[in-house]
């Protein structure tokens, strides 16, 4: 009988949902079954913010010590989760098709995050969400959150908040019911969200089987793996980690790779953005990428283009001053 794969998930409900999702798209194009791994992080028995832990990098470590010790055969991350400098040893096999990476604000009434009155209580964990919401409406308070989707949304249902920011992309995955709550959803050209957001990355080793890594080339999606690596070039350099307030999107639109950038100060009095259009030549793109994107030192490769963009479009928020207003890390 054919060993089933063994996929690494943390065992939260948003992250046993999203890796189910991948487990069922990989058994169909392997052929063998996959079966999940549950493992637990520093990051989901801590009840202190993530900036005091380490950032939201603390989810992936114990993955990937047990993705290196043979507990599991491949991982399922958030992409907006993960630093920027991947470990020796391990690559990016497949980022599939990329769902929603707009936020959403949850409330009990509908009222727009714009309108909310004046000590209204908002709350997010995110350095880029707290000063793009002071932004959007500097009256309200903001509060500290941590804890699974269903508590957050538990505290606007009790009272304890009148609203939160959370990912759309993670409500989906979930398929809550959220009954007679209200969604805001909030456009990325004014509220450009985590780069990767929105994004999975399924994560094996640089010498896992051959029959494994050629069944995640097969759920690779290019467009969507060129948009990240340009978002997460942004974020790289800058020198500047995951949880920094930086939000920027990029999308693929006929011969153009279009990237949108903001970096806040931290309290929102600031922002510094930008609005970028890349030639991007068709003729090496497609639907699957290389599996890895190994192939990124080859400067004629689609991941290369995207790459050297990303690149453009940080060193031009460098020269306008962004490097007074993010929070520099020598290891993103």
């Amino acid at each position: 009988m054919t060993r089933p794969f063994r996929l690494g998930t943390r065992r939260s409900a948003l992250a046993m949902a999203q890796s189910q999702q991948v487990a069922d798209a990989l058994a169909a194009v392997a052929g063998r079954p996959v079966e999940l791994v549950p493992i637990v992080s520093e990051g989901d028995v801590s009840r202190a913010s993530l900036s005091q832990i380490g950032g939201t990098g603390v989810f992936a470590t114990r993955l990937r010590e047990a993705l290196v010790a043979g507990e599991c055969d491949l991982l399922v991350h958030s992409l907006k989760d993960l630093p920027t400098t991947q470990p020796e040893g391990l690559v990016i096999a497949a980022i599939p098709p990329r769902e929603d990476a707009r936020d959403v604000v949850v409330t009990r009434d509908g009222t727009p995050l714009h309108l909310m009155a004046p000590g209204a209580r908002v709350g997010t964990g995110s350095p880029r969400r707290r000063a793009q919401v002071v932004r959007r409406n500097p009256r309200v308070e903001l509060h500290d959150l941590r804890g699974n989707v269903d508590s957050r949304l538990q505290r606007v249902r009790d009272g304890q908040l009148d609203a939160v920011i959370l990912a759309a992309a993670g409500l989906s995955r979930i398929g809550l019911d959220l009954g007679d709550l209200h969604l805001e959803p909030l456009g990325l050209a004014a509220w450009p969200t985590a780069p990767g957001q929105g994004a999975l990355a399924i994560e094996t080793t640089a010498d896992a089987p051959v029959d494994l890594r050629a069944a995640l080339a097969r759920i690779d999606h290019l467009d969507t793996r060129l948009a990240v690596t340009a978002e997460r070039t942004v974020l790289s350099a800058l020198e500047a980690g995951c949880h920094a307030p930086l939000g920027v999107h990029a999308q693929l639109t006929d011969d153009d790779l279009r990237i949108g950038a903001v970096v806040y100060a931290l309290d929102g009095s600031h922002r510094i953005g930008l609005d970028s259009a890349a030639s991007f030549p068709r003729e090496y793109g497609g639907t699957t990428g290389s599996g890895d994107g190994a192939d990124a030192a080859d400067d004629a490769t689609p991941i290369a283009y995207a790459v050297r963009a990303g690149a453009d479009v940080a060193r031009r928020l460098l020269d306008s001053g962004a490097a007074d207003l993010v929070p520099r890390e020598s290891t993103p």
